[in-house]
């Protein structure tokens, strides 16, 4: 009895030595240098990072709702009311009450991407995404206002090649920046802004991530902690950075096509605080 070997023992140690083997040679395998696949866009390398550490915060109440016309064009109506912030010597923060509607159009193709928005405040922000060909694609996005100096416009020329991708950024004011991403990654630009990001999947509802932003012309540094948490009916995110300010934005699914949302911000250090509600239709 003490020599009898189980039924199915062999059976299971063969397999383990054939996946032992296979993970001994596929870490022997060299990396094909010549065969690579594709990568993604460089922006969307800190897109799960930006999910956690920059969630669309506001203050005060917000009503949406969206209607779509058919499977590519639909119409938005936004309603906000809330406080806006005004510059100041001092270092607290001046507000006074504000309200304003925004109307927006939207149309979306695979390889054509059109979203305008118009407010009561005079202002109009376009975005545009349009393949030019199969390889090399246009992305722009612009703001116009009434007020001096505030207007902007960044255009974007993304190029997939083989195994690599490379983008060429300009935008007014003497906005340049280029982008290069292989097997390594590369960025210059004008801005003068260095950023770092890290993430973490825990598993498949939390997401960890951490930043690390460093301005070399103005010798700013912030670091960044945020989390993603999805639950059944909610999905809950949040941050705290290295000057004190804390966060969180929770978006609940009380019905389909139906979410409700609440945003608060916390600034120790400028004595800011900002609680937000609002709703979601569509």
């Amino acid at each position: 009895m003490a020599g009898m070997v189980p039924p199915g023992t062999a059976m299971l140690g063969e397999a383990s030595a054939a996946a032992s083997a296979k993970k001994i040679n596929d870490v022997g395998k060299k990396v094909d240098f010549m065969n690579l696949p594709c990568p993604i866009p460089y922006e969307e390398l800190h897109r799960e990072a930006l999910m956690s550490l920059k969630p669309e915060l506001f203050e005060g109440m917000r009503f949406d709702f969206t209607k779509g016309l058919n499977q590519k064009f639909s119409l938005s109506h936004s309603v906000f009311m809330g406080p806006m912030e005004l510059p100041s010597q001092s270092a607290e923060t001046i507000k006074i009450p504000t309200a304003h509607y925004e109307f927006g159009a939207n149309f979306i193709d695979p390889k054509l991407m059109l979203i305008g928005r118009v407010l009561t405040d005079g202002r109009l922000n376009a975005r545009v995404k349009c393949d030019l060909t199969d390889d090399l694609t246009l992305k722009a996005n612009a703001q116009l206002t009434n007020e001096p100096h505030m207007s902007h416009a960044m255009f974007n020329f993304d190029f997939k090649g083989k195994d690599y991708r490379t983008q060429l950024q300009l935008g007014n004011g003497a906005l340049f920046g280029a982008s290069y991403i292989q097997v390594a990654t590369g960025q210059v630009a004008s801005t003068g802004m260095v950023a770092l990001s890290y993430v973490q999947k825990v598993s498949e509802k939390v997401s960890l991530a951490t930043d690390f932003m460093y301005n070399y012309m103005s010798r700013d540094v912030t670091a960044s902690v945020g989390y993603d948490y999805i639950l059944r009916q909610a999905r809950l995110r949040g941050k705290i950075d290295s000057n004190g300010c804390a966060a969180a934005f929770l978006e609940e699914r009380l019905n389909m096509g139906l979410n409700f949302i609440l945003s608060a911000e916390l600034d120790h250090k400028k004595k800011d605080y900002k609680f937000g509600f609002g709703l979601t239709i569509g």
